[in-house]
């Protein structure tokens, strides 16, 4: 029996409940078929709650967290009961900047060729990482008002850069590039206008490369990267930028991989407990109606297997996952006629298939 860990599940809010129940019933099967033991603790933290009780994270809960589990598998948080979305920044943001998650890991990975919006491109040409630093940045809510409210209002949103900050995505990216025999890093900035903030990113960037000689270091502004992944994603393999520009790439890489229901993600401080969510959002129309696509969660969950050890179960279920899509079985959002619950269970029996030959 592989060793244990315990996953805290928080399925959160809109969609979150149902894609995270299909997940579960995946961590549910690969325990049967490889030998993967986790043991996972539900919290009901999202809208609701608050709603209810006044609570978004509960008192001692970022303790609890690093102190009892390896991993939080998260749903998502956004509830149009909630305006301000209070509640989804004090527990999503809370644990990303309380524990120190600055890796935001997200791959774009082409399952099936029907599925990208570019034309004549293969599933070999669309399969790069984009590493987002996950903590400072324009998100770090540095700013304020002067005069609110009047002709004369000025609104100030800082960007924070640090050294330490700067180095350690970068850092691991290069890391990231050297384990999964990636051959080049591609840094995005915009550090031809934002000139102070660019050069520590372009400095550090230049001392991090010369660590990794046998990695490909290379550069590109944000804006023509923007326009790069769509004429030719095949040119990256791994990328490294900023808070704000690595959330808008990402965007872009969600589409090219068929849309942001396939998407991934991990937020990491290595060797620490770390969030595992998929990218899609709580999408509120969406809820309820059984039409969500759940592969982002599962992809997020094989993703997080990887990130434990557990590769030959993360290995299956990509498999799964590509399989089902190759044969129609999945949500309508990829052409699909399944449910959430009947693409799940497409996905686990296809796993059940693979069992340990893969």
């Amino acid at each position: 029996m592989a060793d244990k860990k315990r996953v805290a599940v928080v399925a959160g809010d809109g969609i979150g409940p149902e894609v995270i129940s299909e997940a579960v019933k995946i961590i549910e099967r690969v325990r049967e078929t490889h030998d993967v033991e986790l043991e996972l603790t539900h919290f009901d933290w999202g809208a609701d709650k608050f709603l209810n009780d006044g609570i978004t994270l509960p008192d001692g809960a970022l303790e609890m967290l690093a102190e009892n589990f390896d991993a939080i598998l998260a749903g998502a948080f956004g509830d149009p009961r909630v305006p301000s979305n209070k509640h989804a920044e004090d527990i999503l943001l809370g644990m990303r900047r309380g524990l120190d998650l600055y890796i935001n890991q997200r791959p774009v990975k082409l399952y099936a060729e029907n599925l990208t919006p570019l034309k004549n491109r293969s599933i070999k040409e669309i399969d790069f990482v984009v590493f987002r630093e996950n903590t400072e940045g324009a998100y770090c809510g540095a700013g304020g008002f002067l005069k609110k409210g009047t002709a004369d209002e000025i609104a100030m949103q800082e960007e924070l850069n640090t050294r330490k900050g700067v180095e350690r995505i970068i850092v691991a990216a290069f890391d990231y590039a050297q384990k999964s025999n990636r051959k080049k890093v591609t840094m995005a900035d915009k550090s031809n206008v934002q000139r102070f903030g660019g050069d520590l990113w372009q400095r550090t960037f230049k001392e991090v490369a010369a660590r990794y000689p046998d990695i490909q270091a290379n550069h590109q502004y944000v804006d023509a990267m923007a326009m790069f992944m769509v004429l030719d994603p095949s040119q990256y393999e791994v990328i490294v930028t900023n808070n704000l520009f690595g959330d808008i790439l990402t965007d872009i890489g969600a589409a090219l991989q068929g849309g942001l229901g396939m998407a991934a993600s991990g937020n990491i401080h290595p060797n620490r407990v770390s969030l595992f969510e998929p990218v899609h959002g709580s999408a509120p129309p969406l809820a309820g109606k059984g039409i969500a696509n759940p592969i982002g969660a599962i992809l997020t969950t094989a993703m997080m297997l990887e990130w434990f050890g557990f590769n030959e179960a993360s290995s299956a279920i990509e498999k799964a996952v590509r399989e089902c899509i190759e044969n129609n079985e999945t949500t309508k959002d990829l052409g699909g006629s399944l449910s959430t619950n009947e693409a799940g269970t497409a996905i686990r029996l296809r796993i059940a298939d693979c069992g340990l030959r893969i």
